[in-house]
């Protein structure tokens, strides 16, 4: 008897985890749980806060493979990872390459499709940099090599859609890469039943715009001021 794929499987950082505050009373879910609501699939998730792609094969993948089923298959796993790592001062090109390449070899052995993603290039405050080209690159070789799937975030931003640390995204910044994450799956064959927004409702008023502009306003001045002020340090 074949056995029944499960749904969505995810690992990650705190990007791929989700949480956070409301945006105009949306709540910041994930954007993989985003995948799997607009999929109709069960969502099983390992991901977690500041997690590297060591941690993905140390703590995530361990603790998947003692709570789940043995042998348990999924329809799409996805493996968002490197963030933290290209903002680390000990960045180490060749050591991610070789951990990312295991992390994800691991989830297409127990995935119908996996869904990996780049970072946006305009990363982090101070800018990570150049590193994130480094970053990409691997993603997309060895997504390539492997038989993986990518989500294009290089060109992802935008005041709306990432919070003033230029690292995290928003309830709407998190729905936005769901959207992309379902073009790429649409495309190679997979079933996508509704639109991440037809599933969220909110209201705004100018007040409440205004008072979101000046909190995004006052974060980012408060995150330059603390990259300065690191950037000097250094």
């Amino acid at each position: 008897m074949a056995s029944i794929a499960l749904g969505v499987l995810a690992f990650g950082d705190s990007i791929t985890n989700g949480g956070g505050e409301l945006q105009w009373g949306v709540a910041l879910q994930s954007w993989a749980l985003g995948v799997a609501r607009a999929t109709g699939l069960p969502y099983s998730a390992y991901a977690v806060d500041r997690a590297h792609v060591h941690d993905v094969l140390a703590e995530q993948i361990p603790a998947f493979v003692q709570r789940a089923t043995p042998g348990a298959r999924y329809d799409l796993g996805c493996l968002y990872i490197g963030v933290n790592d290209v903002r680390s001062v000990d960045w180490d090109p060749a050591r991610f390459e070789r951990d990312y390449r295991e992390a994800l070899t691991f989830v297409l052995t127990r995935c119908d499709r996996v869904l990996t993603a780049t970072a946006p290039l305009d990363l982090g405050r101070p800018r990570a940099g150049a590193k994130v080209s480094q970053l990409n690159t691997i993603v997309v070789s060895v997504a390539g090599e492997v038989g993986a799937l990518v989500v294009d975030l290089t060109d992802f931003g935008g005041r709306n859609r990432v919070m003033a640390d230029r690292v995290h995204p928003t309830a709407f910044g998190q729905i936005a890469i769901a959207q992309r994450a379902l073009r790429v799956l649409s495309a190679d064959g997979m079933t996508v039943r509704v639109d991440p927004t037809s599933l969220i409702r909110y209201e705004t008023t100018r007040l409440e715009r205004l008072r979101w502009d000046s909190t995004y306003a006052y974060r980012a001045t408060k995150t330059a001021v603390r990259s300065t002020w690191v950037k000097a340090r250094a």
